[in-house]
């Protein structure tokens, strides 16, 4: 039974790297930038629940609602002063500059919580669940996590499908100047996409500390840098590949980490991800995009 638990934690991690990937395909496959920075929102929703709920005394919906609010703020204002004046600049300028606004979250973090190690409490009451006479054991944040990945990425997919908000990012997406022509409001709709993805970083942060309860300035840097591999793992721009390339890099993770060595772990995805890039460099499920000459 051990393998099956295995398994399943490592869709818990995976559900939370999908979660996160789907902020980075999003705002990569709209407006061709990659967010960097996207990690350290995670952890700033994270400080902003914990605030909400251990210091505040707030019930955990309330810290959730609140950290959601919090972190699509942030996430309107980062792409407001920091990336939109890029647009039309060096991609390696909007590179630097995402790194950037990542150092800066961190720094300001610090300067108000400090570098000690914060307890994060779940906010998931649910048990969880027994099988097998008790071999078995699926602990509630692991159901939890994987529904509610699974929740967001159908949500988002009929979303992006079937609003009009959503079709005019799908328009962005193919030819910004088209849309534009068309009346689409650009610079708006790539603000949405940054609003919706830092919204899905606060649901993921509260997520994995519930899982992983340490907290600190620096807790969104390597789930970011993951979440990111999960991205390109599954297509870069590609909301499924997103979320089969985030599952797929949890199991792998958690897999490694038990049958291999558990500092070889991270070596083992990245390696992964060379693998599969050289088989097939757009990802899982990306697609060729052809360039116009």
């Amino acid at each position: 039974m051990s393998l099956v638990s295995y398994l399943f934690n490592g869709l818990s991690l995976g559900a939370v790297y999908a979660i996160i990937a789907l902020g980075y395909t999003m705002v990569y496959g709209i407006a061709k930038m990659l967010n960097f920075a996207h990690g350290d929102v995670i952890m700033v929703g994270t400080y902003i629940a914990f605030t909400a709920i251990s210091t505040m005394g707030m019930s955990p919906a309330a810290g959730i609602i609140i950290s959601i609010i919090g972190c699509t703020v942030i996430g309107v204002l980062i792409e407001a002063i920091a990336y939109r004046p890029l647009l039309n600049v060096s991609k390696l300028a909007v590179l630097i500059t995402a790194i950037g606004v990542s150092y800066f979250l961190q720094n300001v973090a610090l300067l108000i919580f400090g570098s000690d190690t914060k307890s994060f409490t779940s906010v998931v009451s649910f048990r969880g669940i027994s099988l097998a006479g008790g071999k078995l054991n699926i602990s509630g944040e692991t159901i939890v996590t994987i529904a509610v990945c699974i929740v967001i990425m159908l949500v988002l997919t009929i979303f992006i499908k079937y609003t009009k908000p959503g079709k005019a990012m799908l328009a962005v997406s193919e030819d910004p100047g088209a849309a534009s022509l068309m009346g689409i409001n650009t610079n708006g709709t790539i603000a949405l996409t940054f609003a919706i993805g830092s919204a899905l970083a606060a649901v993921a942060g509260v997520l994995l500390c519930s899982s992983y309860p340490a907290l600190t300035p620096y807790t969104g840097s390597m789930p970011g840098i993951k979440a990111f591999v999960a991205a390109v793992f599954g297509g870069i721009g590609s909301i499924p590949g997103a979320f089969v390339g985030g599952l797929l890099l949890g199991v792998i993770e958690i897999l490694s980490k038990a049958y291999i060595s558990s500092q070889m772990a991270d070596a083992i995805v990245f390696a992964v991800l060379i693998v599969v890039l050289l088989v097939k460099p757009t990802g899982l499920l990306g697609k060729d995009i052809q360039e116009k000459v």
